[in-house]
């Protein structure tokens, strides 16, 4: 099978099999685009004229335009989905990324923040203000139930359950879960669900039926952008000293915190929406590096050293 209709193909069932995002879409749609911009270049036009030294070369050419190991990893891991899908599919009749590394990778902690910034940056909002009720229910559940910035906002009213204390949420995937809502993020949503949303629905001038439906609205009364998630939280960090908070900072916040509680791995898995607990792994490592800087800060032999 020729390249441009086997990438159509696989594009295809990502989106249909696998219900990927949009956006995720589009980035498997690029880095295929240009694989096959690389080996149409080198006259390879069907699947099963590729070999692994035309995959090799192609990442290495990633590597002469200055890509960073973690982007040549990230396009290398969408070709060998590619080759894997056409070979399952009878598209070819060899898989030439079989015997092709992944690229080393250094690994990167999270960054988060202690829990002491998480109590300051939460209790800092008591404004009565709409708005304000919002930004703090907003920080609450992105750091009192780990979600991501996608998962705030594509959150419905519908699937908050105030008495019950838990939220349905749709994750990647397009994959529900269920996430406890507790403490002071059941409080903060129960406010701002009471009252101050209403009010800000009726800034809409002609709200659409996603507005009615969506828990965080903007100033305008439309749900909320993840641009615009991403400025409410920026300017709560900036206002008690932190800067260049997002909100991926408070959803690893949450996850290191549950862990040095001592929360059980796996529950921290289910509740992140991690479909690997290899994923949910990162945070022991961060768990880790904690004990070291405790150990060097405090312990007398090992302050002679440093």
């Amino acid at each position: 099978m020729d390249l441009g209709s086997a990438m159509s193909e696989y594009l295809l069932y990502l989106r249909i099999e696998r219900g990927l995002a949009a956006s995720t879409l589009e980035g498997y749609e690029r880095d295929l685009g240009r694989y096959r911009i690389f080996l149409e270049d080198v006259s390879k036009r069907t699947v099963d004229a590729v070999t692994p030294d035309d995959v090799s070369a192609f990442q290495q050419s990633l590597f002469k335009a200055g890509e960073a190991p973690t982007t040549v990893k990230r396009r290398l891991s969408a070709l060998k989905g590619f080759h894997r899908f056409c070979l399952s599919e009878g598209f070819a009749s060899k898989n030439p990324t079989a015997p092709i590394p992944m690229p080393n990778t250094p690994d990167r902690l999270p960054d988060v923040i202690s829990i002491e910034e998480a109590c300051k940056l939460l209790d800092s909002i008591y404004e009565p203000e709409p708005p304000r009720v919002r930004d703090r229910a907003l920080l609450e559940v992105l750091y009192g139930c780990g979600l991501r910035a996608s998962e705030v906002c594509g959150l419905d009213v519908q699937n908050v359950f105030l008495e019950e204390g838990f939220l349905r949420v749709i994750g990647k995937g397009s994959k529900e879960r269920l996430v406890p809502l507790s403490g002071t993020a059941l409080v903060a949503m129960g406010a701002y669900l009471g009252n101050a949303r209403a009010q800000m629905s009726l800034r809409a001038t002609a709200p659409d039926a996603d507005s009615l439906r969506a828990v965080f609205l903007n100033q305008r009364g439309r749900r909320i952008t993840r641009q615009g998630l991403y400025k409410i939280v920026g300017a709560a960090g900036e206002a008690i000293g932190i800067k260049g908070l997002h909100p991926h900072t408070l959803r690893h916040s949450f996850a290191t915190h549950m862990l040095n509680g001592g929360a059980d791995l796996r529950v921290i898995q289910e509740i992140l929406g991690h479909s690997d607990i290899s994923t949910t792994q990162i945070y022991t490592h961060v768990d880790r590096q904690h004990l070291v800087e405790e150990y060097l800060s405090s312990h007398p032999r090992a302050a002679r050293h440093r």
